[in-house]
């Protein structure tokens, strides 16, 4: 079955400026400017007035209209990122061997690096190379925490979960060795 028109509205905030060019979406907010492009998915931009802006869809299967919801939480989460940006707090989880992690910013390419040793007590180092835009820090308050930051909702949250992935434990009983750097908090940073 095919839907003859489909549409979802999306409300722009104050102080946010989003232009849309051949599905290539642009948002400008306070924090900063975020970019996506969109090309791969057949919707249609529209803009009735100044603050709202419609995504449309004719003769769409139900895959096909599944995918203006997603467009527009694409877009709404960008907005939120460049409003009040995202920020995830991930714990180290360890029983005997303390974890220890160093951050350094790389100078060519200007993105943090993340080296995690001594997990569960191996010699080998893993590094993990964050996202572009995401800074990290260890918490000043808090023992064993791992702030990371940024606008990208997609940026930030791959940064933690290569960080999760690269700490699992192998060839032993996952229920017993519960080691790992795991994210205990998702939030913004703004109102955090």
């Amino acid at each position: 079955m095919r839907y003859i028109h489909s549409e979802e509205s999306l409300t722009i905030p104050e102080g946010v400026k989003i232009h849309i060019k051949t599905r290539q979406v642009t948002v400008e907010g306070p924090r900063g400017k975020l970019t996506k492009n969109l090309g791969h998915i057949n919707v249609c931009f529209s803009h009735p007035s100044p603050n709202i802006i419609n995504i449309e869809m004719h003769h769409g299967n139900r895959k096909n209209v599944a995918t203006l919801r997603t467009v527009r939480t694409l877009i709404n989460n960008m907005i939120t990122g460049v409003t009040k940006g995202y920020k995830y707090k991930m714990r180290y989880v360890y029983a005997h061997f303390p974890i220890n992690v160093n951050l350094d910013k790389n100078g060519d390419t200007g993105l943090w690096e993340v080296e995690i040793r001594n997990f569960l007590g191996e010699k080998i180092i893993r590094r993990i190379v964050c996202q572009p835009g995401v800074d990290v820090e260890a918490s000043k308050n808090v023992k064993d925490q791992l702030e990371l930051t940024g606008n990208s909702l997609e940026n930030v949250s791959q940064s933690a979960a290569d960080i999760q992935q690269v700490c699992r434990v192998r060839n032993k009983d996952i229920r017993k060795f519960l080691d790992g750097l795991y994210v205990s908090e998702r939030g913004n940073i703004e109102g955090a």
